[in-house]
């Protein structure tokens, strides 16, 4: 047999394209060619397969050697291909039964030696090729990454030999099952909300926002406490479901194998804002931290200070729970429905309206450090409060305030009141759906009519107020939104 061809998978986005590795051997002076638009990592693995072959105790044929990975217009990246690469050498050479090919599809950087290194994207890829109705076959370290999945058959392979043992027939591998398990990380330590001294009003709209799954702005002075706040937020959020689990693994598989951090808990992506767009954005070569933060938490610290670019970025996944990336030749989607949690001084210097620290700060340049928000992002924004600074008294107070775990009990109370009428958050409801199971009294309806015209109020910011009434509602256990619902809502709406 001198053409052989083996299954693999690229990746574009959380997107996995099947990729048909041919490997043709033609008689001629020796060389070893890779068509169908591959990249520098692509190309360089014809070094490390020639080793590979060699060292795992296999002839490496003396012949010209084309591989072909078709689709020939799809960028090909990374040295996922090296596994299949070689396995089609060997078994266009005839080292290797070939029957067995087809029922399998293949990923794996190779080392010198023979043995297979982890690569990204392992969890899109073997999620393709369950539906395509073919086994994977992936390094070890991918395979019990790819396992959680219900219902996929995959095994994990440590080297080149092992994999064409199993091919075969000499010894074959074992199939890997993990699953997703009792969650050994889910109860690890997480900082506590008892912590937090005083802030009254800033907890509460902590649990309002977890409850419903709202965004939050905090603004006050330095100290108040507004970051501790924000990386409370995950201790008192719902553990995630199997399939945000797996949606939450998959996205991090696709991550170099440094970054990857499979853990239980939901995101908590914080990034600095000196972050470029295309750093929270994300691109070809994988997610950006808005993605990461999928399922979890988005937290923006010294909100005014990002770039103009990144924060109007946000607008359109804080809508559609989705990001759209577009190149000249490539085009990604990846899912990003995150909680934004972001927090700001009220002025430059940070100290308007504080009691013992006068302001420095001229009235142009409060308007123009606050202008540095857009209107339409503010307008996305549920709930935004003030964090004023603590007295003395406050600060020396010996008494803990509620923990994590009391108010995380009253937040999935709530939310499973949501499920059960809506089958999803509050924060999700579409317009339609906002109008059908809000169950608004007419008192609540004639106030916030009133208040429509008074604050000025979007038709956007009139859905979200609704969302958060709602949320107020289920939070203490009453199946209509009433007037104080929609009353509490608006006061947690304050303009900058």
């Amino acid at each position: 047999m001198s053409l052989a061809l083996v299954y693999s998978r690229a990746l574009s986005g959380m997107n996995a394209p099947l990729v048909e590795v041919e490997a043709h051997l033609a008689n001629g002076l020796p060389a070893f060619n890779i068509v169908g638009l591959p990249d520098t990592e692509v190309k360089e693995s014809r070094d490390r397969v020639r080793a590979a072959i060699i060292q795992s105790g296999f002839e490496f044929p003396a012949k010209k050697i084309t591989v072909n990975l078709a689709p020939a217009d799809l960028p090909k990246e990374s040295g996922r291909f090296d596994l299949p690469i070689a396995l089609g050498i060997l078994a266009a050479s005839g080292q290797m039964m070939a029957d067995k090919l087809a029922q399998y599809e293949f990923a794996g950087e190779l080392a010198l030696s023979g043995t297979l290194r982890p690569v990204r994207g392992a969890l899109a890829m073997a999620w393709q090729g369950m539906k395509a109705g073919r086994a994977f076959i992936l390094p070890q370290q991918n395979a019990e990454q790819a396992a959680i999945i219900n219902g996929i058959t995959v095994y994990g392979a440590g080297s080149l030999g092992q994999v064409a043992a199993h091919l075969n027939a000499v010894e074959p591998l074992a199939q890997t099952r993990t699953g997703i398990g009792q969650r050994p990380s889910e109860n690890r330590s997480l900082p506590d909300l008892k912590d937090v001294k005083g802030q009254h009003t800033a907890r509460l709209a902590l649990e309002i926002a977890a409850a419903g799954g709202h965004s939050l702005l905090m603004m006050g002075p330095p100290g108040t406490g507004k970051s501790m706040l924000a990386q409370r937020l995950p201790s008192i959020l719902p553990p995630l479901t199997d399939n945000e689990l797996i949606e939450v693994w998959a996205l991090r598989s696709l991550l170099p194998n440094h970054r990857q951090e499979l853990h239980h808990s939901r995101p908590f992506q914080s990034p600095h804002h000196t972050s470029s767009p295309v750093a929270v954005v994300g691109g070809s070569s994988g997610p950006g931290e808005i993605s990461l933060a999928h399922n979890g938490v988005l937290f923006f610290d010294e909100l005014p200070e990002f770039d103009r670019k990144v924060l109007e970025v946000l607008r359109e996944p804080l809508e559609s729970g989705e990001i759209h990336i577009s190149r000249a030749m490539h085009k990604a989607v990846y899912p990003a429905k995150f909680q934004l949690v972001a927090a700001m001084n009220p002025c430059p210097c940070g100290y308007l309206g504080h009691p013992a620290k006068p302001c420095r700060c001229t009235p142009e340049s409060i308007a123009r450090y606050r202008g540095k928000i857009s209107g339409p992002l503010l307008d996305r924004i549920d709930l935004t409060i003030e964090v004023p600074a603590l007295s003395a008294a406050e600060l020396m107070q010996q008494q803990a305030g509620e923990s994590s775990a009391e108010v995380s009990a009253r937040v999935r109370a709530a939310r499973e009141r949501q499920y059960a009428r809506q089958g999803k958050i509050n924060a999700a409801l579409s317009v339609t759906e906002l109008d059908e199971t809000a169950a608004v009294s007419k008192e609540a309806h004639e106030a916030l009519g009133s208040l429509l015209e008074k604050l000025s109020l979007s038709a956007r910011s009139y859905h979200r107020i609704m969302r958060v009434a709602r949320t107020l509602a289920d939070l203490n256990g009453d199946k209509s939104v009433g007037r104080a619902h929609v009353l509490r809502a608006v006061s947690f709406r304050r303009a900058l």
